[in-house]
Parts: C-alpha cells; sequence; structure tokens
C-alpha cells in the first residue's frame, strides 16, 4: 500500500529479507518473520520530493532503507525542519498504528526525500496487526505508556489550570472587595447626608423665607452640582492650600466649624469666589445656614459619584472576568488580541501588584484573527505570570503587538534576569521547572505551547538576556476554521 501523496514514478522493487535484518529495526526477528514483512509490504524507490504531509490520514509506515528523508513541521505559514538523515532502519509515518482509536492516526509531521530514496512500506492495518500478533507484551506496555501519559498529563493540565483559576479568583476577590466595600461606605454616608437634608428642608420650611431667596437657593444648588461634575483633581498640597483659604474665609464671615466643610468644598472644585457669589445672592443674614444646605447638596453628589466609580470598576471587573473566561463565547471565534490581554491584565492585577510599570506598544490597525480566545488567555496568563516572577515583583512589563508577515505578533517583554542559555532550549519541555518543589509544575510554558503551536499553528519563541526577556508569540492571521486538538491535551 502506497501513499497518496507519492510520484507516480515511484517504483516498487523486490523485498530482500536479508537486507531488513541488516536494519537494527528487525535485527532479532526469524527469517519467518522477515519473510513475513517482505510479502506484506514492499520496497520502494521514492523521487525527490514530498512523501506525505502533517495531519494526512497515517495510511503507511516507512523505514529508510537508502537515501535521505526530511521532516518537518507547520509552524504558522512556514514547515519547521526537524530531522534530517541519512541512516538506514530511521522509521517515521504510522508508527502509533497499534494504539488505534486512543490516538488521532494522523500523520504528526510532514516528509519529503531529498534524493532518490529507497523504503520499506508496510501499511498501517498491517503494522499494527503484526504488532499486536508478535508483541503482544510490548504492544500493551506502549499502549500503557502512551496513553497513561496522554492521561497524565491531561489531569494535570487541568490541575494547572485549576491553580491558575484559583490564583486569579483570589485576585478577582481582592480587586472586587475594594470597589464594593467602598460603595457600601459611600451608601451609610449619603443616607446621614440625605437625613440631614430631610432636617434643613424641615429648617427652610419653617423659616420666614421669601420666594425669591428660595429660588436663589435652588438656582446655587444647581450651580454646585455642575461645579461638582467639572472639579478638577489636585495634588494633596494644592488642595491643603484651597482648604486653608476657604476655612479662613467661612471663619471670617461667621460659619462656626468652617474647616469641617472646607475639604467637600474643595473637593467638588469650589472656591472663594464661588463663596463670595453665595453671599452676594443671598445675604448675610442666612448665608450660614445656605452654605451648610450647600454643603449637604455637595456632599451628597460627591457621594454619588463614588458610588457610581465603585459600580462601575465592578462592572469593568465582571466584563473582564466574562471575556477572560469567555463564558458566554463560542470557543473558537474571531477576536481582537488587545482585548485578550487587556481581560488578562485586569485579571492578574493583584499578581502584577503596583511595583510593575505596564508598558503597552500596541498597533490598534491589526485585523481581528480566528482563534480559541479562552486558551489564549492561558497563555497570556503563563506569560505574564512567569515574567512577573521573573522581576520578583518589581521592574517594567513591555506587551508590543505588530504584523510580522501573514501573522500577529503579542511579545510580552520583562526586566527580569532572565533565562539562561543552558537552559534555553528546555523551558518549553513538560515538567520543566526552575522554581522550588512544590511552587510549579513545570506545565506553564509546555500548555502555552501546545495552544500557540499545534491548536492555532502559530510559533512561541523566547528572546533573552539579563534584563530583556521576550517571549514572542505568532499567530496567523488567517486560517481554517479548526476543530479542538487532542495534542493540545494528549501531547505527541
Amino acid at each position: 500500500m502506497t501513499d497518496n501523496s507519492h510520484n507516480e514514478a515511484s517504483a516498487q522493487l523486490a523485498c530482500d529479507p536479508a537486507e531488513l535484518r541488516g536494519l537494527f529495526l528487525f535485527e532479532k526477528l526469524t527469517d519467518e518473520q522477515l519473510a513475513t514483512l517482505c510479502a506484506m509490504g514492499h520496497v520502494q524507490l521514492i523521487p525527490a520530493g514530498p512523501v506525505f504531509a502533517e495531519g494526512d490520514p497515517a495510511t503507511c509506515f516507512y523505514v529508510l532503507l537508502s537515501g535521505t528523508l526530511v521532516t518537518s513541521r507547520k509552524v504558522g505559514a512556514d514547515d519547521v525542519e526537524i530531522t534530517r538523515t541519512s541512516q538506514k532502519g530511521v522509521y517515521t509515518g504510522a508508527f502509533r498504528s497499534y494504539v488505534g482509536e486512543r490516538m488521532p492516526q494522523v500523520y504528526t509531521n510532514s516528509m519529503r526525500v531529498t534524493e532518490p530514496s529507497r523504503f520499506y512500506v508496510l501499511s498501517a492495518d498491517d503494522f499494527s496487526a503484526i504488532m499486536h500478533e508478535w508483541f503482544p507484551m510490548a504492544v500493551h506496555l506502549l499502549e500503557g505508556l502512551i496513553t497513561g501519559v496522554a492521561v497524565q498529563r491531561e489531569a494535570i493540565d487541568r490541575r494547572e489550570r485549576l491553580l491558575a483559576l484559583g490564583s486569579l479568583s483570589a485576585g478577582l476577590t481582592h480587586e472586587l472587595n475594594n470597589p464594593a466595600a467602598a460603595a457600601v461606605r459611600a451608601t451609610a454616608s449619603l443616607r446621614e447626608r440625605v437625613a440631614g437634608m430631610r432636617s434643613k428642608l424641615g429648617m427652610v420650611a419653617r423659616a420666614p423665607y421669601r420666594r425669591d431667596t428660595l429660588e436663589t437657593l435652588i438656582k446655587l444648588q444647581e450651580g454646585a452640582v455642575e461645579k461638582v461634575a467639572k472639579a478638577p483633581r489636585l495634588d494633596p498640597l494644592a488642595a491643603s492650600d484651597a482648604e486653608d483659604e476657604l476655612s479662613d474665609w467661612l471663619e471670617d464671615n461667621g460659619c462656626h466649624d468652617g474647616w469641617r466643610i472646607a475639604p467637600t468644598f474643595v473637593q467638588a472644585g469650589l472656591d472663594v469666589a464661588w463663596l463670595e457669589n453665595v453671599k452676594d445672592s443671598v445675604g448675610t443674614e442666612i448665608l450660614e445656614h445656605a452654605l451648610r444646605w450647600l454643603n449637604y447638596t455637595v456632599e451628597t453628589e460627591l457621594l454619588m459619584n463614588e458610588i457610581e466609580d465603585a459600580t462601575t470598576r465592578i462592572s469593568t471587573l465582571v466584563g473582564a472576568a466574562r471575556q477572560y473566561s469567555q463564558l458566554d463565547r463560542a470557543p473558537f471565534q474571531v477576536v481582537d488580541v488587545h482585548d485578550l490581554v487587556s481581560s488578562t491584565l485586569l485579571m492578574l492585577g493583584a499578581k502584577i501588584g503596583p511595583d510593575i510599570t505596564i508598558v503597552k506598544d500596541y498597533d490598534r490597525t491589526l485585523p481581528k484573527i480566528p482563534a480559541f480566545a479562552g486558551e489564549l488567555n492561558q497563555v497570556w496568563t503563563n506569560l505574564i505570570d512567569n515574567a512577573v516572577d521573573a522581576m520578583g515583583g518589581t521592574g517594567t512589563l513591555t506587551i508590543t503587538t505588530r504584523r510580522d508577515g501573514d501573522c500577529v505578533l503579542v511579545e510580552f517583554g520583562d526586566t527580569g534576569s532572565g533565562v539562561p542559555d543552558e537552559i534555553k532550549n528546555r523551558i518549553f519541555e513538560p515538567f520543566f521547572t526552575t522554581k522550588p518543589v512544590g511552587q510549579g509544575t513545570g506545565l506553564g510554558l509546555d500548555i502555552s505551547y501546545r495552544i500557540v503551536v499545534n491548536k492555532h499553528h502559530g510559533d512561541l519563541r523566547v528572546e533573552s538576556r539579563p534584563g530583556d526577556t521576550r517571549f514572542r508569540v505568532l499567530l496567523p492571521i488567517a486560517q481554517p476554521a479548526a476543530e479542538a486538538d487532542p495534542s493540545v491535551t494528549a501531547g505527541d
């Protein structure tokens, strides 16, 4: 049986059991077994060119007899070479067919030959049957190993995600608690101010105020509310100077304990000139009552603003959590990477802390891309979390987006100590970690790599030197709508 992608110029040749015995793969087989291999399979001369493609159904098992083969895997729009060899006996193709439906029976890489090359070729079905008949114990052990590793990795992946979720939940709880507590405090204060306003309203109703005086008070009240909406934010020193100035004016104009209400007026953007206008409008006889009435109005407005700010913050955090988790969205969708990164940064706010400066160098003209959004958020989480740990909680995190050929580039740079050259090639290996026992599973980068490379057909690279480490994620701008790739959880 030959693969569909073989060149028509391929030629089938005689199979020599003696030649097969000379290969390390078959050297322990009996004469009868070697004869069976020749009867079931065949030798094929394949001209230079492609033999099979990654992702196609795995139909044949290939063993190199002479020539040169090259295997590669797709990374974005590029084929990245993995192996180039002329060693006799090297095998590839459907070498996992004996596992059956427990794993997807597709070619895990592409193969081409650089010169006319001879292969021993056996169909996947025949290879599976021979393995089960000749080596039943070995097959059971291999099946157990392959499926066991897959189950173990899937379980640890879930554990890794649960640990990340727990950390994010703790951070989100902390972030939500602050505005929620502020809203509760502001609501309690607002209730007191409203009660005070009702009391003042009763006093106004009993007092012999003229109609035009009341109308003037109402206009002043409306003006104060407008001033609150436009009030500038003063630095502490400027605010203190303004409070002293207002306190002096209030005391000079018969408003006892004026220092108590001066901070409220300053926060609302009311100055001495505005107070003089109040004095000219209502006269000195009811000035103090008018100012205290206006103080209640201003305090009420400021408290409502505080409640609005707090609840808006809560709404923003809940929206970020929804965006991060993608609970109400399809797994595969067209997304803006900036939205995903923003939601992740909000979710990791407590982890990042105040001593890390975040620099965003975004190219907002980037197109949206098809992606598994929830899983990309997991990639951002792992990379940001590693960057924060590398910087020890202090430094600069730079997030850059730009176009790189047919891909969108998302780069995370940190000012930490860097990745040593001797371990740079190992950081994407499963279970490899430099953290102390119990502080890391060594799966964060492995999971990220599989999500980016296996599931999105992109690339994940690292460039590092002390003080400048950059993890670069490349994601194709256009790709066919994909189904879930079991390799992201099971691995190869």
